[in-house]
Order: structure tokens, then sequence, then C-alpha cells
């Protein structure tokens, strides 16, 4: 997978109203197909009572899995808009649904190409748009009397504490982009004259906005 894709970071949904005919998008990250498949079904059973539930969604390193459905309205006016959606945002690892309850006023294919759109925009909008970003976790482990001089260091240069543990020592848990990752080490060994414990525990992808880590 790659260290950065763009997706969202949560289920999101919201809701209009156009030409009378009740329009409601969802849309939710997804680790898997499988997940994408769940999530319909389920918006299937909640508005099984809907005129549509259109899906679109995009899974893997490339959105190299890509499906839709138009789920009854005309070909070409509903799923692929809205699949047009996540490739434009170049998405990835994200599935949106849309419910429509028609209201008696029928909006023409161009009416529901644009209806589509602007649904499933603001369904994916209502879930953050985020960049995931894939950070080693380093685990650095040390004496309590060394625990703010390296803290106070961590946090200048730009580094993300994810979680500090303490026991007979202190753990701090640091997000670090691979390419900062030696840089990293220098630095604890130089703060601590040496006197750190630095592990490697994994690796983990995190929600980026605007610079910021979302938890």
């Amino acid at each position: 997978m790659k260290n950065r894709y763009k997706t969202i970071h949560k289920f999101g949904s919201d809701e209009v109203i156009i030409n009378k005919s009740r329009f409601i998008g969802y849309a939710k990250p997804i680790s898997s197909e499988d997940e994408a498949i769940e999530f319909i079904e389920k918006i299937n059973t909640k508005h099984k009572d809907a005129t549509h539930n259109v899906y679109a969604y995009a899974f893997g390193e490339n959105s190299n899995i890509q499906r839709y459905s138009d789920d009854g309205e005309p070909s070409g006016t509903a799923g692929i808009p809205v699949l047009e959606v996540i490739k434009k945002e170049d998405l990835r690892n994200v599935v949106v649904v849309v419910t429509r309850y028609f209201g008696g006023i029928k909006l023409g294919a161009g009416g529901l190409v644009r209806a589509y759109t602007k649904v499933a925009k603001i369904g994916i909008e209502a879930g953050t748009l985020v960049e995931k970003v894939l950070y080693r976790r380093i685990k650095a482990r040390m004496d309590y009397t060394l625990y703010g001089k390296v803290e106070n260091d961590l946090l200048s240069e730009g580094y993300i504490i994810d979680e500090t543990i303490y026991d007979d020592a202190v753990n701090i848990v640091v997000l670090c982009d691979f390419e900062r990752e030696e840089d990293l080490r220098n630095l604890l060994v130089n703060i601590t004259s040496a006197n750190v414990d630095i592990q490697d525990i994994g690796e983990e992808y995190f929600s980026e906005l605007n610079g910021n880590v979302l938890k």
C-alpha cells in the first residue's frame, strides 16, 4: 500500500431535497471489499422502502477494485456519477450510497447525473476528506529524569507523540515519517546521551487534515 492516499476519516451522511425527491448521501471508509458490500446491504435494509439505493465504491492501492450500481435508475445516470466523484477526488478505500425517495417530479438524465453527483459529494464531505499517512511507531524508553527534555525537543522538531506509558521508566511512542526515522533515532540518542532504548513497534495509517493527525 502507498505511504499516502486520500480517503475519508469516518462515516458521514447528509441529505437534500431536489425537485421534491429526498436524497440521502452516505459515505464510509472501508478496509476490504466485503466491508463495502456489508455497508451497502445495511443501507438497503435501513431504506428498503426507498425508490433507489445507488452505490459506488473504490478499493485497493490504485483503486483497482471499482463497483457501482444504478439500482433501477436509467443506465449511466446514477452509479457512474457517484463513482466519478470518488475518482475525481482520487479517493481510495471508500464506499458511497445515495438513497432516493422519489417525489413525483422526473429529473431527466442530466438532472439525475447532477443530483447524484451533488449528493455523493455532500456525503463524502460529511465523512471529512483526509490524507491517510503511514507512520513508523517508534518507542523510546528512558529514565524519568530525561522525560521533560526529550518531550520538549521532540515536539519542537515537529514529531508526533502518540502515547506515553509510565512504569518503572517512561515510554514515549512517537509517530515518525519513514524518511525521518534515522533523524529521530539520532535525536533521541543525542538528547539522552545514549541512555535510551529505542524500538520499532510497527507501522500504522493515521488520518491527516491540514497537516494535523486526527484521532
